[in-house]
């Protein structure tokens, strides 16, 4: 496991979750992951890469909501736990983002390689 690996299994863990309103995809648009996360996920083609990019949407939403919800990136677990990335519907944890662990996430975009999702 490398360090990249140790840290996302970190931040993981800690992030607070919260149950979204049915139905809803607004915050699932096109996103950045860093590689590792990348690696986790099903291969899109690219085809299916720009049609969701042209909806402004994740390859990834399914008719069903997140069809790799439980490997989605960091970047979508942080949606609605943090100011910065509100949920346009209001919904968020009870308590939200421990605002270290916010700054240490955010280290790590800026530290790894981001590619399009």
């Amino acid at each position: 496991m490398t360090q990249n690996d140790q840290k996302l299994r970190y931040f993981r863990q800690r992030i607070p979750t919260f149950a979204c309103v049915p139905g809803c995809h607004d915050c699932c648009g096109p996103v950045t992951t860093s590689s590792e996360e990348m690696a986790r996920l099903p291969e899109k083609s690219e085809a299916e890469h720009d049609a969701a990019l042209a909806d402004l949407r994740c390859p990834h939403l399914g008719e069903k909501g997140c069809q790799v919800y439980a490997e989605r990136p960091l970047i979508c677990r942080l949606f609605g736990t943090t100011p910065r990335l509100a949920c346009p519907n209001g919904k968020r944890p009870e308590v939200m983002i421990d605002p270290k662990l916010e700054q240490q996430i955010m280290r790590f975009f800026k530290e790894t390689r981001q590619v399009l999702v």
